[in-house]
């Protein structure tokens, strides 16, 4: 991958290791004692965490110096990139905080509300182990996160290798009329290119069926950004009458690729592997449409209903539900049949808010008293009491 190359970054790293072994670092200030104890607590906390796929999503929680070197999980391919390019790494990470975010937003009213665990570097557990529509959704949603992010980072200039995509010049129409093509067109295909490089190195060292699905989801994901690419123009004329128009591509919001994907989840298809073991089949043999921009799974989900660690499964106790409602944030749904607890809390609202010349708006401190609803814990049978 002759394009991620870089800017003396593997030279210069080169040359930070021969002055290690030259004993140079050990005339450093005593501060360098406490940085090897912050690595040191690194590697423990990374060895007594059981080994899940896609290690990388733990970016979003250190920095991409510790990263490259110490996170199991990594790839050579993954780890020579991470090196290479470590504001690129800086980018990744805070996607990783902004597509995680958009999942539990997605998934706010389910009995799987894609939780993360904190101080693991797997950041769902063993729920990612099962090849279920939940990992679907999750690697698909992440791979959108990078390409999302690095393609941000390129129109900010904030990235070496990238910058505006300099392919879309000269004249255009669209419904309004004729423009130009100028500002500063985000560089999706950047994006796309590197994320694919990244996300999919790993899976691409080997040929299963959860390997397979991994390399599906990842490139639904992708897609799923570029889909949403909109023409933005500013107008130049007189009082800016619009006659004349320069236009640029640019994302839409992510909140548009996460509501896209979260409909692929429910209709998401069940594959699995063909004869040969080079590609996947559609389980159920009456279904005729095509999976290319579908997400696909190999097996069934748990009903998330009971804590099972070893599923990963939370359980629903102590979750808010909605009393009033049919859908999955009801509590029949919500809270799997055993009954919901109802407290009252008194809120403290704004209220009676008025404008104040100029320019401001006050507001009055409200309280009210609302019925929480929460789901149950799971009541053991009588006959366990008895032994």
């Amino acid at each position: 991958m002759r394009e991620f190359d870089g800017f003396g970054c593997a030279s210069a790293a080169r040359r930070e290791r021969q002055r290690a072994r030259k004993g140079f670092l050990s005339r450093r200030e005593p501060s360098g004692t406490a940085h090897r104890i912050y690595l040191l607590f690194i590697l423990l906390l990374l060895m007594f965490t059981p080994t899940v796929d896609s290690s990388w999503w733990y970016i979003g929680a250190l920095g991409a110096r510790v990263i490259c070197d110490n996170i199991p999980g990594l790839v050579n391919k993954q780890r020579q990139l991470c090196q290479r390019h470590p504001d690129l790494m800086q980018s990744i990470g805070e996607g990783a905080k902004e597509w995680i975010r958009e999942c539990q937003h997605q998934f706010r009213h389910h009995r799987w509300n894609c939780s993360t665990l904190e101080r693991d570097h797997t950041v769902f557990g063993r729920v990612m182990l099962r090849s279920s529509r939940e990992a679907a959704f999750v690697y698909a949603i992440s791979s959108a996160g990078v390409v999302y992010a690095i393609t941000r980072a390129c129109s900010q200039g904030e990235l070496k290798t990238c910058g505006c995509d300099t392919h879309r010049r000269g004249r255009a129409s669209d419904e309004d009329g004729d423009f130009d093509w100028g500002g500063c067109s985000d560089n999706i295909n950047y994006g796309i290119k590197f994320a694919k490089a990244f996300v999919d190195a790993r899976e691409r060292m080997v040929k299963d069926a959860r390997a397979l699905m991994n390399l599906h989801n990842n490139r639904c994901g992708r897609m799923a950004v570029k889909r949403f690419m909109k023409t933005e123009c500013k107008c130049h004329g007189v009082s800016g009458s619009c006659a004349l128009r320069t236009c640029w591509l640019a994302m839409s919001d992510f909140r548009r690729t996460g509501d896209y994907l979260r409909k692929k989840y429910n209709t998401a298809v069940e594959v699995m592997m063909n004869q040969d073991g080079t590609g996947f089949m559609i389980a159920d043999r009456e279904y005729k449409r095509t999976t290319k921009n579908d997400l696909v799974y190999v097996e069934n989900s748990p009903d998330y209903c009971l804590m099972d660690r070893s599923a990963g499964s939370l359980g629903t106790a102590g979750r808010v539900c909605n009393k009033s409602s049919r859908g999955m944030d009801g509590c029949e749904v919500m809270c799997c049949g055993r009954g919901y607890d109802t407290t009252r809390v008194k809120r403290v609202t704004k209220c009676e808010c008025k404008f104040k010349w100029c320019c401001a708006v006050e507001c009055r401190d409200c309280e009210e008293t609302v019925d929480v609803h929460t789901c149950k814990p799971h009541k053991k049978p009588d006959w366990l009491d008895l032994t």
